[in-house]
């Protein structure tokens, strides 16, 4: 079964623009265990609860509001429109636009949140090549901004086997400090640690070291689960439940964009020593202008907060 697209558009650095299209890198082989009205086997849905009256209220007698200040007692909210929110939207240009370049090794695992596959589209194969082998042979990877519905995410592209990978990143603010927990001093010798502890501990570490292999390591409690449906299923002991018409989701995203010249391109990116000027070509999208590019930011290390 072919892959869906989740997103159409172009990954931007310098003058140039690769058409892609994001595809999903992960599938969710977790269980799902739907609620069902044990008298009569339909589906339960969620209902909206005043928290303090206990009663439920319509959609119309909602607003959304931020916590400003926070109690035992009464919090202080501040009340935002529809309107208001949507205002606050970033644009979407349909554009990966790549800001810097840093290398492969700089990035904590930490930050990294969810990963796609990119995949080139509307004959864009060749550049895509010239980034994907540019990457592995620099041994760079690209810090980049992407609009995918109406969130703006910082994301890393990564050359990876074949192909390109954009890994959502989380913000730098979200990570925690390290600060907040009771921890061991640094280094061996600080932290306490005799020669003695340190070979023996090297020694299980290479004792247990192999080689990498993700089919080795499967849920145990899913198979578990898994099992004993299907022992059940094939005693008889089914229950019919009615299921409720699910409306499609459509893939996101227009076409890709348009390839010029890749050699003249790159010169013209390098004239202007990599940024994007008003005479960048832009990304031919059915809903959306393209918007003014930036001028590419320097390289900066990045570290766990």
């Amino acid at each position: 079964m072919a892959s869906r697209a989740l997103w159409k558009g172009a990954i931007s650095f310098g003058l140039v623009h690769i058409p892609v299209a994001l595809h999903s890198a992960t599938s969710d082989s977790g269980l799902d265990f739907d609620w069902l009205d044990k008298r009569s086997m339909d589906p339960v849905g969620y209902k909206r609860i005043n928290k303090i009256t206990g009663k439920e209220i319509t959609k119309e007698n909602i607003v959304k509001g931020i916590a400003y200040e926070k109690g035992e007692g009464d919090g202080q909210y501040v009340v935002l429109s529809d309107e208001e929110i949507a205002a606050a939207y970033p644009k979407t240009t349909q554009t990966i636009e790549i800001e810097s370049f840093v290398a492969n090794t700089e990035i904590p695992f930490i930050y990294l949140e969810r990963p796609y596959y990119i995949a080139p589209i509307n004959k864009g194969k060749k550049v895509y090549a010239l980034l994907r082998d540019t990457l592995l042979q620099t041994q760079r990877v690209g810090i980049a901004r992407v609009v995918i519905q109406t969130k703006q995410h910082l994301a890393v592209l990564v050359p990876s086997g074949p192909g390109l990978v954009l890994n959502l990143l989380r913000w730098g603010g979200d990570i925690r400090s390290w600060e907040e927990l009771d921890l061991p001093a640094e280094g061996a010798k600080a932290a306490g640690l005799s020669e003695r502890e340190l070979a023996m501990a090297k020694q299980l570490v290479d004792d247990m070291t192999t080689t990498w292999d993700p089919k080795l390591f499967t849920d145990s409690f899913k198979e578990e689960i898994m099992a004993l449906v299907e022992r059940k299923a094939k005693a008889g002991k089914l229950e019919k439940v009615t299921q409720l018409e699910a409306s499609g989701d459509s893939a996101e995203g227009g076409r890709g964009a348009q390839i010029l010249d890749l050699t003249e391109l790159l010169q013209r990116s390098l004239r202007k020593g990599g940024s994007v000027g008003d005479d960048a070509p832009t990304p031919k999208t059915p809903s959306t202008k393209a918007a003014a590019k930036k001028p590419a930011r320097p390289a900066g290390k990045q570290r766990a907060a």
